[in-house]
């Protein structure tokens, strides 16, 4: 199977530190182009990198008729904007969580793109590790009976006025940055989508952001709650709680690739810690994307399940402004 040929939109610390590397060992992903709005600056990137050719402008790389698909790390903000000039220019799209700032914009956007032709994907890379194939494939066994809660705790701690997690012009803020990862987690592993969401948001008075977000999200049935911030001691953990057993994943969503994951399952006959890999998340992300645009198959999360993260979204913003339960639609 030949490469797929890829450009990326802008020199973001993240695509160099977690993406670049890792995802040039592929044989299926090939890095052509990267853009900047500084020529010199997607230059230096280039050269550092092994990237064919550096572009002084967005624009100058979806006109690279060499480049079949781009991945976009910008500001949550202009998502959108970009995803629908990559459609423009024929490119396939791997696009940075939140695909939008809203359900309607996601929607908008995806409906433009698929118009045009083009696939488009949330780069949800943490699904694509095997420890969630397995924690599914136990729920699905009913090893922990039947599913009763999900909890999520992930924070970090940025306090710098000047990164875009922090402005909130720029979609920034814990809910729209790793809560999507806590919304999405729940309706992953429960394979369902909430009623209503009750949530509670605490604002930075300087950045406008919220830093400290919780949420509960109501599946008829089992329910899912969650804690993010970016201003607390930096922790990830999801656990499942069943009738009759406990799952607890221990570090979900930037596991490391150079160690075995490690999920522990507590049921009646004791506790078993089971190791998944190591595996690189990004890797087989964006081999899975790869593989879908070069065999004309369906993405493998379809661009419908970013919608239906940013409708829960959306929902829980409400909540945080009239304090009640707010129903998703």
């Amino acid at each position: 199977m030949q490469p797929v040929t890829f450009g990326v939109l802008g020199v973001s610390g993240f695509f160099k530190k977690r993406i670049a590397i890792p995802t040039a060992k592929s044989p299926l992903v090939e890095w052509k182009g990267i853009a900047s709005r500084s020529l010199e600056r997607s230059q230096e990137v280039a050269d550092a990198y092994q990237i064919a050719n550096a572009y002084g402008s967005y624009e100058e790389l979806l006109a690279d008729e060499f480049i079949e698909a781009v991945y976009i790390p910008l500001p949550n903000h202009v998502h959108a904007e970009w995803i629908k000039k990559a459609a423009d220019a024929g490119k396939h799209v791997l696009c940075e969580k939140p695909i939008a700032l809203s359900a309607d914009e996601a929607q908008e956007c995806i409906s433009y793109a698929e118009a045009k032709g083009v696939k488009v994907m949330e780069a949800f890379m943490y699904r694509f590790h095997p420890q969630w194939q397995h924690v599914l494939e136990l729920i699905r066994m009913r090893e922990i009976g039947n599913v009763q809660l999900v909890q999520t705790f992930f924070g970090y701690n940025n306090t710098d006025p000047d990164n875009i997690r922090n402005q909130s012009d720029k979609g920034g803020g814990a809910l729209y940055d790793i809560g999507c990862y806590a919304v999405s987690a729940s309706r992953f592993l429960l394979q369902a989508e909430p009623h209503r969401v009750l949530s509670l948001v605490t604002e930075h008075s300087d950045f406008k952001t919220d830093v400290l977000s919780s949420g509960t999200l109501d599946f008829g049935g089992p329910r899912a709650q969650f804690t993010v911030g970016t201003q607390i001691f930096p922790h990830q953990r999801v656990e499942v709680h069943g009738s009759s057993g406990i799952i607890s994943i221990e570090i979900p969503f930037n596991t490391p690739a150079d160690v075995a994951a490690k999920v522990t399952v507590t049921t009646s006959i004791g506790t078993r810690v089971v190791e998944l890999g190591p595996v690189d998340q990004y890797i087989v992300e964006f081999e899975a994307f790869a593989r879908a645009i070069r065999e004309d198959t369906p993405v493998p999360t379809p661009a419908s399940d970013a919608v239906n993260n940013m409708r829960v979204i959306d929902a829980l913003f409400e909540s945080s402004h009239t304090s009640g339960w707010v129903v998703v639609s």
